[in-house]
């Protein structure tokens, strides 16, 4: 319950080619032996994700990912997946070797990408205690440069401009840092809010999922007062309640009992569709939604999660949601599934992705999987939406939100 979860941590990804001294750097920056370090070319062969304390940034997510110029096929596939790791990365170090400075095709290419994402990076010359002369005659000329505001020369092994680079990456961090609320914004001090939450059996023994957890703290701090109760108990409560409810949010695999048992002059929606909206992808999944009632026979939808939670028989993701599909359009649908990190480059197969709330995801990495269906004009919605929509409940749902309370945009 008091760990920061990872979807609220900035994620710092540490890229560069190999033997450049990635790994050795994140170490230096940790004070942790946090990645394996060997003289041997490619000793990181997949991402390495740590969450951890950073001073001055404070909760984190450090990524160490594989040298962007490994070579032959299975060199490839590494390289894809440093390169995946810079979906999530909000802050980029590229490690560069000193001596050589940033001239290698490889890492040229992965300047463009930083600036083709809009990734605020830094470039980190390591190995500056052993680099010759006239390399750091040319890294002074590199510091004149525009890119070069963002550059230091720094030492893993003699610990050297360590913090320079930690409050480097602390300033660029904080340019990233987005406003957000999930429900604070949308109600004033002292207001009631209720909460329906059915009792999950995918969630850990005696804890609440995520979304929940991260929803009632919101509340809290925005000085309103969270009132939690299950689905069979919400009519019960808002009869003895004594107060309206500013809001009620509810779990929206219960969205048809409790729209039912909420009086219409009380603003409903849900925990999925609130981080639709905090994640930015709430206006492209309403339009999205209204792809379903076009499907037909055969058409192929993705369903995408953003955790790895134990499977349940009745599964939301790889049960629920594919039945309740088939019978509401009627047609034969085929469905393909994807969880945690993993989103495919192409989605051009399929006629509609839906997505979970993304609570495991963060803020980047939700905007990229939206620029890719953007991209390959895939439409693209969310749990929440779909399952409001199908309960021809979706207009009410968004209506709490100040884009939607004229209607759709």
């Amino acid at each position: 319950m008091n760990e920061t979860p990872s979807s609220a941590r900035v994620h710092i990804g540490f890229f560069g080619r190999r033997n450049a001294g990635k790994s050795s750097l994140v170490n230096a920056v940790t004070g942790q032996e946090l990645a394996i370090v060997s003289e041997v070319k490619g000793t990181t062969t997949d991402p390495v994700y740590k969450a951890m304390e950073l001073l001055p940034l404070g909760p984190v997510i450090i990524i160490d990912t594989p040298g962007i110029d490994d070579e032959g096929a299975l060199g490839e596939l590494r390289v894809l997946k440093a390169k995946q790791a810079l979906n999530k990365t909000d802050v980029a170090v590229l490690v560069a070797d000193a001596s050589v400075g940033v001239e290698d095709k490889a890492e040229q290419d992965l300047i463009k990408l930083f600036q083709k994402k809009q990734t605020p990076f830094i470039i980190a010359y390591n190995k500056s205690d052993i680099a010759d002369r006239s390399a750091l005659d040319l890294l002074e000329k590199v510091k004149t440069e525009p890119r070069g505001a963002h550059s230091v020369c720094v030492s893993a092994k003699n610990k050297t401009n360590i913090d320079a680079l930690k409050e480097r990456i602390a300033a660029l961090a904080k340019t990233e840092e987005l406003k957000l609320r999930l429900a604070g914004d949308l109600i004033s001090p002292s207001d009631f809010v209720l909460l329906v939450v059915p009792i999950d059996k995918a969630a850990p023994k005696g804890r609440l999922i995520l979304p929940q957890q991260q929803t009632i703290r919101d509340i809290l701090e925005a000085d309103g007062t969270a009132i939690v109760v299950k689905e069979y108990e919400l009519r019960e409560t808002l009869l003895h309640l004594g107060k309206k409810p500013r809001l009620v949010i509810t779990d929206s695999q219960v969205f048809a009992k409790v729209s039912a048992d909420t009086p219409p002059d009380i603003p409903l929606t849900s925990f999925s569709i609130l981080f639709a909206r905090y994640n930015g992808l709430l206006a492209a999944a309403v339009q999205g939604v209204q792809t379903l009632d076009a499907l037909e026979d055969n058409d192929v939808v993705l369903i995408s999660e953003g955790c790895t939670h134990h499977r349940q028989c009745d599964d939301i993701g790889t049960v629920k949601l594919p039945r309740w599909m088939r019978n509401y359009t009627g047609k034969r649908l085929e469905f393909a599934f994807t969880s945690g990190g993993d989103f495919p480059l192409d989605i051009s197969p399929y006629k509609l992705i839906v997505h979970c709330g993304g609570c495991m995801l963060n803020n980047r990495e939700m905007r990229y999987r939206q620029k890719c269906a953007a991209d390959q004009n895939t439409p693209i919605t969310n749990y929440g939406v779909l399952i409001a929509h199908m309960q021809g409940i979706l207009k009410r749902c968004v209506a709490v939100f100040p884009a939607f309370k004229d209607g759709f945009c």
